[in-house]
């Protein structure tokens, strides 16, 4: 998928609206699959978004969280973390799929289906430039970010 148009998708965000991929034309899109709202690894991982959120305004980027939880547990989340930019509720794994990021894990022993923490990068005209899979989450915001400075 790389160096390929990313295909146009419309997915429920907080903030009572959609996100379109279509409408972010002439802006650098930052989309950064989550496992689950409120978990330690999560938490960190947005907190770090948010921190360097305004250098990724300054260079003309927008961030997209996106996990399989309600809107109702994005609009939780984001307030509680203060984040200035929008969580996508991917309920149906539409997204997942498209992406390729549900991976067997293992949690306390036991195989289950789950997100795998990955971050992908579109270029202003709707290019997928760079991704990220199996994302550790110390520095990952600040790579992502000077990543999307040479765009």
């Amino acid at each position: 998928m790389l160096d390929t148009k990313v295909p146009d998708f419309t997915l429920p965000a907080t903030g009572g609206q959609d996100f379109n991929l279509v409408a972010q034309a002439g802006k650098v899109v930052v989309i950064y699959f989550y496992p689950k709202d409120s978990t330690p690894g999560c938490t960190t991982e947005a907190q770090q978004f948010r921190d360097l959120y305004p250098q990724f305004v300054a260079v003309d980027a927008i961030i997209l969280g996106i996990s399989r939880d309600s809107l109702k547990s994005h609009e939780n989340f984001k307030v509680k973390q203060s984040l200035p930019f929008e969580l996508g509720a991917d309920t149906d794994e539409a997204l997942c799929t498209l992406f390729s990021v549900m991976k067997m894990k293992n949690m306390y022993g036991k195989q289950v289906r789950g997100v795998e923490r990955s971050t992908f990068v579109i270029d202003r005209k709707g290019i997928l430039r760079r991704e990220w899979r199996g994302v550790k989450v110390p520095d990952h915001a600040r790579e992502v970010l000077d990543f999307v400075k040479t765009l």
